[in-house]
């Protein structure tokens, strides 16, 4: 008989203190209501390029990795481009249109422009038109992976579409691309981006603009070429279309009611004691998930059950606590081995303080752990000396299949990549986002730029994760590929996971 064990360990409601700290200072520290948040009004150009001039200043003095990937005349240049577009008036959303196609050319994942706190208020209650289908991408194919309208009989899940208003898949993907942030060359973490939700339709919308109706070429259920003409899904009449006259509540009181939690498990264990299988999903090493407990518990499961092959699935896994992932690692490493061979940051210039979120605590840490080199950086020496030891009680020796994607980001490339070649891990699927040689991360704050409020990240911590890999900009290579297919998609078939498991099929009928 086979049992099937399941640990989730995930409580968002059980924070720490710390977060609720975060969480209280980010609460009154918002000055403009819902109501007084006006999206279509229009900053001068001269407010613009005051805040764009913050904007790169910040940029070329702090971001420690601003010409990694991407040599200085080059940078200079798109730099340039930028401030030469801020001719005109420009919306909030134009304005982060253009400032995400600037600093989508650093290379840089970490590094992203975010909206003001008052647009994001806004967007909690507005009601807008948009595309109505979230796409999957690869390099020759976009899917229907979504419809917003649930009842179109034509446009189905697996529907592989061939052009959107006369741009193909690759037109699409060449132009969207330089709006999305990745570590270095890993076009596989653009892809995944584009495929993820509905962010298609919201790059869509802001690049190419919203038309009254869009010019779908597809194929249909013969593999004919077929057009129809789709208007945008409207949010506002869809509500009311679905409710009955009279329980359409007005906006102010939808606005009183109170937050609704809602929680999705992030980690768990799946155990088949009969096959000595068992599959491990871990989508965050955020450490609120109370992850140490979590693979404390499961590893002395596995062990108990006496399991020979360990799937861990990280593909939506977009990082998080450093910490937490090497004590993952540590469970199935079979060496000593490093963090990073080198870590270090470089200090704001006074000027900017005012604008960087949090910058006086930065600071008081950055004292503490960090210091100063004779290259003029600030060096964080434990983890460029530490070396970790694998666990020893529990300790997992069987074959392990770690399963990745342009998903797999920041702290798990440091997993994925420590793991990389050891002679019982495989890592099965594609590509990842993050970068295989090095990232820029580690303490991340948020810019404020002071007329349009217009937020971007800034990583502090450059991280060469191993000196010895090549600095190509690639993330980290599956030994064993498992790409989509429109079949997959259309059947909800979870083709990497198949791929693991013939792989494992595989191995234990070669046993015998």
């Amino acid at each position: 008989m086979n049992i099937f064990r399941s640990l989730m360990k995930a409580n968002p409601v059980q924070n720490n203190v710390r977060i609720l700290c975060v969480a209280a200072w980010a609460l009154v520290s918002c000055t403009a209501s819902r109501k007084d948040f006006d999206a279509g009004k229009k900053y001068s150009p001269e407010a613009l390029r005051a805040d764009y001039r913050i904007f790169r200043g910040i940029l070329e003095s702090t971001h420690p990795s601003l010409y990694w990937y991407m040599p200085r005349d080059s940078m200079d240049f798109y730099f340039n481009e930028g401030y030469s577009a801020l001719r005109d008036s420009m919306t909030e959303t134009r304005f982060r249109t253009r400032l995400s196609y600037v600093i989508a050319k650093l290379n840089c994942g970490h590094t992203s422009i975010k909206p003001s706190k008052g647009y994001i208020r806004y967007m909690d209650t507005a009601e807008e038109k948009t595309f109505p289908f979230a796409l999957k991408f690869w390099p020759d194919s976009m899917v229907i992976s979504a419809n917003l309208r649930r009842h179109d009989s034509i446009f189905r899940r697996g529907t592989i579409l061939k052009s959107i208003n006369g741009y193909d898949t690759k037109q699409l993907t060449d132009t969207l691309f330089n709006y999305i942030t990745t570590d270095g060359f890993s076009l596989s973490g653009k892809y995944q981006t584009l495929s993820t939700g509905f962010t298609f339709a919201s790059l869509f919308k802001h690049v190419f603009g919203l038309t009254d109706s869009f010019d779908i070429r597809y194929l249909d259920d013969r593999n004919m070429e077929e057009q129809a003409y789709v208007k945008p899904y409207d949010f506002r009449a869809d509500t009311l279309r679905s409710r009955p006259p009279g329980l359409v509540p007005n906006k102010k009181s939808r606005e009183k009611k109170p937050p609704k939690l809602i929680y999705f498990s992030s980690v768990n264990l799946q155990v088949d004691t009969v096959m000595k299988t068992a599959f491990m999903t871990v989508g965050t090493f955020d450490r609120s998930n109370h992850l140490r407990k979590f693979f404390r518990e499961s590893f002395r499961a596995i062990k108990k059950d006496r399991i020979t092959d360990l799937v861990i699935d990280v593909r939506s896994n977009g990082g998080g606590d450093a910490g937490i992932s090497t004590l993952l690692t540590r469970y199935i490493a079979n060496r000593k081995f490093k963090l990073a061979d080198s870590l270090y940051a470089v200090k704001a210039p006074s000027q900017y303080n005012r604008y960087i979120g949090k910058e006086f605590w930065y600071d008081i840490l950055a004292r503490i752990v960090t210091r100063k080199e004779s290259d003029g950086k600030y060096h964080f020496k434990y983890f460029e000396r530490h070396l970790f030891s694998p666990v020893t009680h529990n300790h997992f020796d069987g074959q392990v299949y770690i399963l990745i994607g342009g998903n797999s980001f920041s702290a798990t490339t440091l997993f994925a990549g420590d793991l990389k070649g050891q002679k019982n891990v495989t890592l099965v699927g594609e590509e990842t986002g993050g970068g295989y040689y090095g990232n820029t991360a580690w303490i991340i704050q948020d810019v404020t730029l002071p007329n349009t409020h217009v937020q971007f990240r800034l990583p502090r911590f450059r991280m060469v994760i191993d000196k010895n890999r090549v600095k190509d900009g690639r993330g980290i290579m599956p030994d064993v590929w498992a790409l989509p297919s429109a079949e997959a998609i259309r059947l909800g078939i979870d083709f990497k996971a198949m791929k693991a498991k013939e792989l494992i099929d595989q191995r234990k009928l070669v046993g015998k």
